[in-house]
């Protein structure tokens, strides 16, 4: 950094330590032994002053930087100093206090926001191959009890089973269920999702965990905001053209006289208004299906008989649409099921996949079934359009349909049979398959 006064001080010093220099060697050379001594004593003086000149100079540069390398901004720098020789490095010195003020500041809002969310949530920050907590917001610490301690280890104290299912994976994204004991009560099942995240020569693993009830009452209250929505939709379009011809009659029967067009209207009317008030009909006796679904009957019930009664009824419709059957089911097994009910479920997933199919020139349909884990699990695919990632999340949704024919019960009534039973209705997606996955205990 040039610093031009401090340059000019320092020639000036150099300048009168030299003349005084030459002039005792003059001396020296003249024998005039005495003179030189006192010449050499006032050398001395100022080469000692220049010393302490430069190193107090130094000394300034050394401290501050010092401060700034250590991040501590707590110095005060002289008035004078802000003006004269340390101008420059009082400015890059205020800078960076200034930084760090807004870096803290950013970071105290930060925190405030992850302490004010109702998520767990732990951020690792690996130290070599150790990983220390870089932060635990207070969700995390109130809710398993955990003090903020500092180090992953520690944290292994209080929370084992968490802890040996991260490093059992090696500190890996993953997303899965996982149950935690907290103190003395009983095991909790929570959402766990982790991702990690490099930032320059730094590399942070993030730990989130959601109480599985908190995540079903949130997707409960959306699917009560969205069936609501579809309900009101459904009351308006019947209600509304409906209170709008009963007025027009009204209007029409107060005339003194009719005409023959009058009597046109009125039966077009009327007509319109029963349509309605069926297709009102229909929905609510849909929604009553949902509502009050009958308890299951359970039977041990063949696996291969109650397919085959199902394909009894669906193949007729199969070869009509020219759709290639693979059934890979061939169990001598027995599952304890209503059978009706079940055959239900089985017939409106595979009439979903023949819509599916609609629009393809290649239509096959896969069935086949496994065992694992004491679960069975019954699949039901097809290879066509798929499902819009759109609606992927409404699919279960009562009354949500994208067939102009279609109700929007199906699924619905399916899954609530399914878990009616114990078990569980699922699906997966992508560019060559469409999979629905019946899970029976």
């Amino acid at each position: 950094m040039k610093n031009w006064k401090f340059y000019n001080a320092l020639f000036i010093r150099v300048l009168f330590i030299m003349i005084p220099f030459f002039f005792c060697i003059f001396l020296i050379y003249k024998t005039l032994y005495y003179n030189a001594i006192l010449v050499g004593f006032f050398i001395f003086l100022l080469l000692f002053e220049m010393y302490f000149y430069i190193k107090n100079h130094s000394l300034f540069y050394d401290k501050t930087l010092l401060s700034i390398l250590q991040s501590d901004f707590s110095t005060n720098f002289p008035e004078e100093y802000k003006k004269e020789n340390f101008k420059n490095l009082y400015l890059l010195y205020n800078k960076l206090k200034l930084q760090q003020q807004e870096q803290i500041s950013k970071e105290q809002i930060y925190q405030s926001i992850l302490n004010n969310i109702d998520t767990a949530t732990l951020i690792l920050e690996k130290d070599n191959d150790d990983w220390n907590i870089f932060l635990m917001n207070d969700c995390f610490s109130h809710l398993f009890k955990v003090p903020k301690v500092s180090h992953w280890t520690y944290l292994k104290n209080y929370l084992p089973s968490l802890c040996s299912e991260i490093e059992k994976v090696g500190f890996a994204e993953i997303k899965s269920a996982i149950s935690i004991k907290i103190e003395d009560k009983d095991l909790q099942t929570f959402v766990l999702q982790t991702s990690n995240t490099k930032t320059f020569d730094k590399e942070y693993f993030i730990i989130l965990l959601d109480s599985i009830q908190r995540v079903i009452e949130k997707k409960e209250k959306e699917a009560w905001i969205n069936l609501m929505k579809i309900i009101s939709h459904e009351l308006m379009n019947s209600l509304t053209p409906i209170r709008a011809l009963s007025q027009n009659l009204l209007h029409i029967v107060d005339q003194e006289q009719l005409e023959e067009d009058d009597f046109e209207d009125i039966k077009s009317s009327i007509s319109t208004i029963i349509n309605r008030s069926d297709h009102l009909q229909v929905f609510v006796e849909n929604y009553r299906k949902l509502a009050m679904l009958p308890t299951p009957t359970k039977q041990m019930t063949p696996i291969n008989t109650l397919f085959e009664d199902c394909m009894r009824i669906m193949s007729p419709i199969l070869k009509a649409e020219n759709i290639e059957l693979i059934n890979e089911i061939n169990s001598s097994r027995s599952i304890l099921i209503d059978k009706s009910q079940m055959e239900q479920v089985i017939i409106n997933l595979i009439t979903n996949s023949v819509y599916a199919l609609k629009e393809k020139s290649e239509k096959k349909m896969f069935l086949s079934s496994y065992t694992e884990n004491n679960r069975f699990f019954i699949t039901i695919s097809d290879n066509g359009k798929g499902i819009d990632t759109e609606i992927r999340d409404k699919v279960f949704l009562p009354f949500f349909t994208t067939r102009k024919d279609g109700a929007g019960i199906g699924l619905t009534l399916s899954k609530n049979i399914i878990e009616a039973h114990g078990g569980y209705l699922s699906y997966q997606t992508d560019e060559d398959k469409t999979s629905f996955v019946i899970c029976l205990i």
